[in-house]
């Protein structure tokens, strides 16, 4: 076993209170390293350098800025096949999964190295005689980073590197599932030249490392992503917290893709598989609930179970896998529970769901396929975060499209359709921060904006250059020239 991994602190690596072991779920005899742990006091020290170094860094230049992202996103790119195999084995997404995550944080980085350049304001004249009027963005201050296990490097990408183009500081609290991914990114971020303190990783449990952040009052805002019941609970301590902070969720989704009766078939069953399945089903933005129009509903289901019948469930860095394990023991037993719950409520469980065996012991799950459910069946009304999809009959569009909008989630959506009229009323219509048209509803380019409506997201969005909303605050100022 190599030594034990420390946390990241005020420019220096430091042990913790106590160790966390990341455990490889295609191999759970493998562990994949050990990680300090951080207790409160080591949080607050975190805190305390990144105040310290705010001052310094909201007033440094584009150009600095943008040469520790630049070299950050260069260093990413250039190991990204080795990071991608620590996230494939720490994670259990595939290995062309774990490399493609870690290719688009360094593309992250790469982008809001540019955004350093390009942040603007604006100068008008005043309604009032001789005065000037000018609207500028100013950083927020100490930002806590909280991000989840299911996307290791990129989440955390995508809340740091704007954190830092922007001006802010950071305190990184990586899911203690992944630390691996975590530590490594932060490794890359250490040697970028950024002055101490400026960031800072905290690896530890959400009750004492979370809970320091949302109540510390020197940290001015914090980027969320997770589950909806601690999404509520970090709202509402960031609305108590005195002063009050500045807070943005990501939370879950139960993202319907709707296929109707013109939709190419080959099309369909492609966009289903990968956007319900890929990454073991445990993406916020996966098709859980494949609406289905009468006409195609029986050639569509027939077509997606011989394909699910093809795929490879095995190691995550085993050349050939197409699905890899669920992430742990934990949820891998919500999964087989939600099967239950799905065959107990009247649908049928057309396909899967069997727990494997493999040349390793670890988390192996065959896709799970629902059939003849109903929207008000708890397997299409709550997030199992895994392999399982249920298919939802629908006559017409019109019903289709109200049965995809009838949760209360609004992240992503999809709709498979040759139809121009129905693509155009679906992106409309549909009440999703994200719609896609015959491609799987999981995946979004780098440079637009990511989130959704109702119980899935709060806040600004996130990535391209929306990102500046939340990591930024607003100045307007008046000049009378004498």
């Amino acid at each position: 076993m190599n030594a034990i991994l420390k946390n990241f602190i005020a420019g220096e690596w430091v042990d913790g209170s106590g160790v966390t072991r990341n455990i490889n779920p295609s191999n759970t005899n493998d562990v994949v390293g050990e990680y300090a742990k951080a207790d409160r006091a080591q949080t607050e020290k975190a805190i305390a350098a990144a105040k310290a170094a705010f001052p310094a860094w909201s007033r440094s230049t584009p150009q600095e800025r943008y040469d520790a992202l630049n070299k950050i996103s260069a260093e990413i790119l250039s190991r990204k096949e080795e990071l991608g195999r620590l996230l494939a084995r720490e994670e259990g997404k595939t290995l062309p999964e774990g490399i493609g995550e870690v290719a688009r944080a360094g593309q992250i980085f790469a982008f809001f190295a540019g955004e350093a350049l390009r942040l603007t304001g604006e100068k008008g004249a005043s309604v009032r005689p001789g005065l000037d009027v000018e609207i500028t963005r100013e950083a927020v201050g100490v930002v806590g980073m909280i991000t989840p296990w299911n996307f290791p490097i990129a989440i955390p990408a995508w809340k740091i590197a704007p954190a830092l183009c922007y001006g802010n500081t950071v305190v990184f609290k990586p899911a203690e599932l992944v630390p691996g991914s975590a530590h490594a990114l932060s490794e890359i971020i250490a040697r970028s030249g950024l002055p101490a303190g400026v960031f800072n990783l905290v690896v530890g449990s959400g009750s004492v490392v979370g809970q320091t952040l949302l109540e510390h009052p020197d940290v001015a805002a914090i980027s969320f992503t997770g589950s909806v019941g601690t999404g509520r609970k970090i709202a509402q301590a960031c609305v108590l917290s005195n002063p009050m902070k500045k807070f943005q969720l990501e939370m879950g989704g139960k993202t319907p893709l709707v296929v109707l009766d013109d939709a190419d078939v080959k099309v369909a069953v492609e966009a289903a598989a990968n956007g319900a399945y890929f990454s073991t089903g445990q993406r916020c933005t996966a098709s859980s609930r494949l609406i289905v129009t009468e006409g195609i509903h029986d050639t569509f289901v027939a077509a997606l179970t011989e394909r699910l019948k093809g795929l490879v469930v095995d190691d995550a860095v085993k050349q050939g896998t197409h699905i890899g394990p669920v992430v742990d023991a934990n949820q891998l037993e919500q999964d087989q529970r939600y099967l239950k719950i799905g065959q107990d409520e009247g649908a049928k469980l057309a396909w899967g769901g069997e727990l494997l065996n493999r040349e390793t012991p670890g988390f192996y799950m065959q896709p799970a396929l629902f059939t003849e459910a109903t929207n008000n069946m708890r397997i299409a009304r709550e997030e199992i975060f895994g392999p399982v999809a249920c298919v939802i009959r629908a006559k017409n569009y019109d019903e289709a499209l109200a049965i995809s909008n009838d949760t209360e989630f609004g992240l992503a959506a999809g709709v498979c359709t040759t139809s121009l009229k129905y693509a155009s009323h679906f992106k409309r219509n549909s009440e999703a921060g994200m719609v896609m048209v015959n491609l799987p509803t999981a995946g979004v380019d780098y440079h637009v904006p990511f989130g959704g409506r109702k119980g899935s997201s709060y806040g600004a969005r996130e990535q391209g250059s929306y990102a500046r909303e939340f990591y930024t605050t607003v100045k307007t100022a008046y000049t009378f020239p004498v």
